[in-house]
């Protein structure tokens, strides 16, 4: 059985636990092989958090991996066939790059790969506040075919840690994928499942 495969982006916007957790998370969906990519601010900015102790141990979650300036990586081609891209978290000059179709490293040409071939690409864009330039390049990359997914956590799971708010919102993006991973708290009629 082939296995479906997922492209994964870190960038270098505050938030590469999503990234991270993601990785962590699609390791325990059966049939899923991980394609990652990390941008080398993705890579200073994981540090800087704390997240993992190195990069080798973030690039060690995934099946796959690429240098981000490697144009000529098999996701840069659109006959790589993939579910699609999650970038988490996504900076304002990845959104930018996607929004203007300005493919210069591999996590923008991946992105744009997705999008011209109509595979579902999630970017879960972290800055605040907001400014109209900003909400302008989210409205241009949504009309390109992109789903904007900023990691706003959700309250009514009652979360306990930091973590049961990253699993839950990553859980959440995966749904995008049609990807169910059975740490999801679901809302049913009378409350929580």
């Amino acid at each position: 059985m082939q296995k479906r495969r997922m492209i994964v982006a870190i960038t270098g916007a505050s938030g590469a636990c999503y990234g991270v957790q993601a990785l962590k998370m699609l390791r325990e969906i059966e049939g899923i092989e991980t394609h990652l990519i990390m941008s080398s601010a993705g890579v200073r900015t994981a540090m800087e958090e704390g997240v993992v102790g190195s990069a080798e141990e973030i690039r060690a979650l995934a099946d796959v991996t690429y240098p981000h300036k490697d144009i000529g990586a098999a996701v840069a081609s659109g006959s790589f066939k993939c579910e699609g891209m999650l970038v988490a978290p996504c900076s304002i000059k990845t959104l930018s790059a996607v929004a203007h179709c300005y493919s210069d490293d591999l996590i923008s040409r991946a992105a744009d790969v997705c999008l011209k071939e109509r595979r579902k690409l999630v970017l879960m864009v972290r800055e605040t506040p907001l400014h109209a330039g900003h909400i302008a390049l989210m409205d241009t990359a949504t009309r390109s075919g992109a789903i904007i997914m900023p990691p706003v956590p959700s309250f009514y799971t009652r979360p306990k840690t930091l973590d049961d708010l990253v699993s839950q919102t990553v859980g959440r993006a995966l749904d995008l994928f049609d990807l169910d991973h059975p740490s999801v708290r679901r809302w049913k009629e009378g409350g929580l499942s």
